[in-house]
């Protein structure tokens, strides 16, 4: 076995000693070590102070053990660096969203050692005190997803508003992409040279457009992003939230690991995107409120599913829900580890 963190060792398809698990948005609301933080602090402030945001990082590193940690931001964080004012009353706000070709062209390139250094500060921090057998993971959001919210203002169930303005401005949108594209592979190249091990896209919209659509608008400013990132040689991970329709696009795109939801068999997505990339998933988060005979049962399918596949990690289908029982977490961690030990 290789003696880096099982899971590098997975994102690469290597022999692990055990299938490696962690769980998106881990470091959170469930927790209560997590609410006991924010009793002091809001949200956007615990995200700027490098201090707390390593703190509640580490949380269910420390007590669940699971072989990756996920930093503690948001996605929109980057976005302020680039001239778009984001507030969170509590989700994300925009009082002014982009609507012109003169918005576009103002928007500025992100320096991220001046423009979010206490995101790059908690990946240090963090780095600094996780154990070597773990994996750090950095993150971004796509820049489709960041492109529904710049230009909506706020979260809405199928962002009209921005899908519109692809039609009504395509020229418009497609430099708002390539600029967020060219924003987050900065931001993303920052969090590796300061430590990451790994680093995530989170295309948590993509789903809202068509295969023909997302190859058209969207994967140009993946491959912006990606272009940037390949160079500091750390596995990538894209995340395809509602992808089944949009898999076969990513066929080719160079990341490491395709994690998906949870509304396709691992298996099947697998053989979509091709047997070159590791998967990760994709336990429904709703059978963490099943009885604890449920969850192994609902988790072993996915085990089985997984089974014969090159590289798996196992996660949720998407991030957890605030009102998850922590101990229904300690349990799924335990059986995946008890499960695949090799």
């Amino acid at each position: 076995m290789s003696s880096k963190p099982v899971f590098l060792s997975a994102c690469a398809q290597e022999p692990v000693s055990h299938t490696p698990i962690w769980i998106m948005r881990q470091a959170g609301r469930y927790l209560p070590e997590y609410r006991a933080v924010r009793k002091d602090v809001d949200f956007l402030t615990l995200t700027k102070s490098p201090d707390l945001a390593a703190e509640v990082t580490l949380q269910p590193i420390r007590r669940f053990g699971m072989d990756a940690a996920i930093l503690f931001s948001d996605i929109m964080t980057p976005l302020g660096g680039m001239g778009i004012d984001v507030q969170f009353k509590p989700a994300p706000y925009i009082d002014e969203p982009i609507q012109s070709a003169k918005q576009v062209e103002e928007l500025r390139a992100l320096t991220p050692l001046e423009d979010v250094p206490y995101t790059i500060e908690s990946v240090r921090l963090v780095r600094a005190d996780l154990a070597a057998d773990k994996a750090l993971i950095g993150f971004a959001g796509a820049p489709f997803t960041l492109f529904c919210y710049a230009v909506t203002g706020k979260p809405d169930q199928n962002f009209p508003t921005a899908r519109a303005f692809m039609y009504e401005e395509p020229a418009t949108a497609k430099a708002l992409l390539l600029k967020l594209g060219d924003a987050m592979g900065a931001y993303l190249s920052a969090q590796a040279e300061a430590g990451a091990d790994a680093l995530m896209i989170f295309e948590s919209w993509g789903g809202l457009l068509s295969p023909d659509l997302y190859r058209e608008y969207a994967l140009p400013a993946v491959d912006r992003v990606l272009e940037a990132i390949r160079p500091r040689k750390v596995p990538l991970i894209f995340f395809a939230n509602q992808g089944a329709a949009y898999l076969p696009v990513l066929r080719d795109l160079p990341v490491d690991v395709i994690a998906v939801d949870w509304r396709q068999p691992l298996s099947v997505a697998a053989e979509l995107v091709g047997a070159n990339k590791t998967m990760q998933g994709n336990l429904d988060p709703a059978a963490l409120f099943g009885s604890p005979e449920e969850l192994r049962l609902r988790a072993q399918a996915v085990l089985d599913d997984a089974r014969g596949l090159p590289g798996h990690v196992f996660n949720l289908g998407h991030g957890i829900w605030p009102q998850t029982d922590p101990d229904a977490v300690a349990r799924l961690v335990d059986f995946v580890h008890e499960q695949t030990a090799r």
